[in-house]
């Protein structure tokens, strides 16, 4: 079994771009506001949905070992 990730989008910081649903169209959706909601919170890890964080104009995803709470993106420094 793979891990588990707990996905967030900072709606303070999500400008709208729509990059996370062209590259994750199964993780992400935009609202009629144009901001970003991951369609499943906790989910199996997925290279899509991590291509997205990183593909973020504005960094507005997070990703995090779900019950563990250790960060899978942003890479901690």
């Amino acid at each position: 079994m793979g891990d588990r990730w707990h996905v967030e989008v900072d709606r303070g910081v999500c400008i709208g771009s729509g990059m996370c649903v062209n590259h994750a169209p199964d993780g992400f959706r935009l609202d009629s506001a144009r901001q970003s909601h991951p369609r499943d919170p906790e989910s199996d890890a997925n290279e899509r949905v991590l291509a997205a964080a990183e593909g973020c104009p504005v960094e507005a995803i997070s990703i995090a070992l779900a019950g563990g709470g250790e960060q899978v993106f942003p890479p901690e420094e």
